[in-house]
């Protein structure tokens, strides 16, 4: 087994909600294609990604594409970064990068009836729960229009891997050199939780 599976299956979704913009990457007639999108995980029972939810331009090239041949990847990166020996004592040891990235294998299905909804759960991850977080309500108006746009779709997830390089392979003295002279709070964090849980 790979040192570096993610320490937690629960990993795998908080990075999704931590950096929930992936690449839709696709092969249809056309050539490759690809779309940042903002997604959300959505779970089955046991707290695996059974799909992951969203949203985009109706006008989008792959959107014909992908209702041809509905197969496709996505891909997350999570935090990230370059780790240089000048953090490190032992004047032999190299340069390395470290990151947290998932990708799915995907078959999706575009849904129309769950457009709205789509906007709405998106919005409500992504807002939280602040008194003033947006609502599509307050687009007045506007949000027939712009709905007419966009199309839902569900990608179901036919397969996965995450790949959590983070410092799992260094030596525990090494570790804590790099972890005390990262200025990256967010990748010296997901270091020491996948180091030490």
């Amino acid at each position: 087994m790979s040192l570096f599976v993610p320490y937690d299956p629960a990993d795998v979704p908080a990075l999704i909600a931590a950096h929930p913009l992936a690449w839709v990457v696709s092969n249809g007639a056309a050539g490759f294609a690809a779309t940042p999108l903002p997604l959300l995980a959505e779970l089955d029972e046991d707290g695996r990604i059974a799909a992951l939810f969203g949203h985009c331009g109706r006008a989008n090239p792959q959107v014909a594409a992908l209702m041809a041949d509905p197969r496709a990847t996505i891909l997350f990166q999570g935090p990230q970064g370059y780790i240089s020996p000048r953090l490190v004592s032992n004047p032999t040891w190299g340069p390395t990068w470290n990151y947290a990235a998932v990708r799915f294998d995907v078959e999706i299905a575009f849904v129309p009836d769950e457009t709205r909804d789509a906007v709405i759960r998106l919005g409500a991850a992504l807002e939280g729960t602040a008194p003033d977080a947006w609502s599509i309500e307050r687009m007045g108006d506007r949000v027939e229009g712009m709905l007419t746009h966009i199309i839902a779709f569900r990608a179901r997830v036919l397969s996965q891997d995450a790949r959590f390089k983070l410092g799992q392979d260094e030596a525990p003295g090494t570790f804590d050199e790099i972890i005390s002279g990262l200025d990256d709070q967010a990748l010296a964090t997901a270091m020491t939780r996948a180091t030490r849980g």
